[in-house]
């Protein structure tokens, strides 16, 4: 009677047994052993977030056409004379190709390879800006050295550095999280590294590269659990060096009484006259824009159309309905890689989390800047709109930290589903 009600148990629970694996199928979940994160094979290739592939790629078409549409005109000027009308259109699709290339290779890299080389990449980040000020190798443009000509494109170590500190910060919070209570321990050395990196910035001089890397930082350690009165004691240290660099260069106090005061006889030819242009050009294009093509401010009155103020262009041939579309795209990406930040956070890839949540917070502070600059809201810094804006460095640099945001949304799917890191 024993045996009879053992075969009987057993039995019922190869019919339960059958039934959960008959469910798990229905609902497309895949066998444990299915997914190896580290292992060879792959994560299958429907894992991954379309949404923000999507609205990555609209960006970036969105970008290249309002890019030829800004520079298509730029040929008039005697200073590009030499340059066909493609020439801006066909740089920037190289640097889109280049940068799609090297985002399909990081994206098959395992997040593991990060953290191990997380320290690695800063060192190089901080070798490239110490090379990049010597003078026969860093490049002038604008009275700043900040590019390394490599033939087919220049390359801007600041670009790099951003990915750098994100990678960097991260592995420093998860290394020291033990420690974060205590301020000289846990938060001085990571000051130390992010004031090198920001003496180096300003010898390019490159201000806005150095207010976004000291976002990211910040950022960084307020996610990983910084003490609060240690992140107001680090916040007010950096707003007084920014005062005191302001206080003590001509150039950076010009500025600022430029942005507050545009329309002063003193500044519009001057300082301002960039500002004035871009809001010239955005109080044009009014509700939906003058058309596509059609802004008159690209036509050599509001310079760095094609790059810090693509944006201005948009808001002239697409009015606000344009910008609008512009912000809320970025608004929802930043969200989004948050949001997959905060996934890794909580299956204890911390790590992984707050490097998201670092590149989030570059796109996101990035684009705050460069949106405010467009609109007078916040003195011109120089800093390009992510993903859109002319620059190959800085296009290479946003596609390869967002593969590394899909690889970790990737992990964490198969980790949800059963996979094993």
């Amino acid at each position: 009677m024993a045996a009879s009600a053992l075969r009987g148990w057993m039995s019922w629970q190869g019919l339960r047994e059958r039934v959960a694996a008959q469910r798990d199928r229905s609902f497309g979940l895949p066998v444990q052993d299915s997914v190896r994160l580290g292992g060879a094979r792959p994560v299958r290739l429907a894992d991954f977030d379309h949404a923000l592939v999507l609205v990555v790629l609209a960006l970036v078409a969105f970008g290249l056409v309002m890019v030829y549409s800004a520079s298509v005109a730029l040929p008039d000027n005697p200073k590009f004379a030499r340059y066909s009308a493609t020439y801006f259109l066909s740089r920037h699709l190289l640097a889109i190709g280049i940068g799609l290339v090297c985002a399909l290779v990081v994206v098959q890299l395992p997040i593991a390879f990060w953290e191990r080389h997380a320290g690695h990449v800063f060192l190089l980040a901080l070798l490239l800006l110490v090379i990049v000020l010597l003078p026969f190798v860093g490049k002038v443009v604008n009275y700043s050295r900040r590019w390394i000509p490599l033939g087919i494109m220049n390359f801007q170590p600041s670009e790099l550095a951003k990915l750098a500190i994100a990678l960097y910060a991260a592995d420093y919070m998860v290394r020291k999280m033990d420690v974060k209570e205590n301020f000289f321990q846990a938060v001085w050395p990571m000051v130390v590294a992010v004031a090198v990196v920001g003496v180096l910035l300003l010898r390019q001089p490159d201000m806005g590269a150095f207010i976004v890397i000291a976002t990211i930082a910040m950022g960084i350690l307020f996610l990983g659990g910084v003490n609060g009165r240690m992140f107001l004691l680090i916040a007010t240290v950096l707003v007084a060096t920014f005062a005191i660099i302001i206080a003590f260069d001509d150039l950076r106090r010009e500025r600022i009484l430029a942005y507050l005061d545009p329309w002063n006889p003193k500044y519009v030819q001057g300082k301002a006259y960039q500002l004035t242009h871009s809001l010239i050009a955005i109080g044009r294009g009014e509700i939906f824009g003058q058309g596509l093509g059609a802004s008159v401010e690209k036509l050599h009155y509001l310079p760095e159309a094609h790059t810090d103020f693509l944006l201005a262009v948009i808001g002239e041939e697409l009015g606000f309905v344009g910008v609008a579309s512009v912000i809320v795209l970025f608004f929802w990406l930043t969200r989004r890689i948050f949001m997959i930040g905060r996934q890794a956070i909580a299956l204890d890839r911390v790590f992984a989390g707050l490097m998201v949540q670092g590149i989030g917070l570059w796109i996101g502070a990035q684009a705050f800047i460069n949106m405010g600059v467009n609109l007078g809201v916040l003195p011109t810094k120089g800093l390009t709109l992510p993903l859109m804006s002319y620059g190959g460095s800085a296009i290479l640099m946003n596609l390869v930290a967002l593969a590394i945001v899909l690889r970790v949304d990737r992990e964490t799917r198969a980790l949800m589903r059963g996979g094993k890191a």
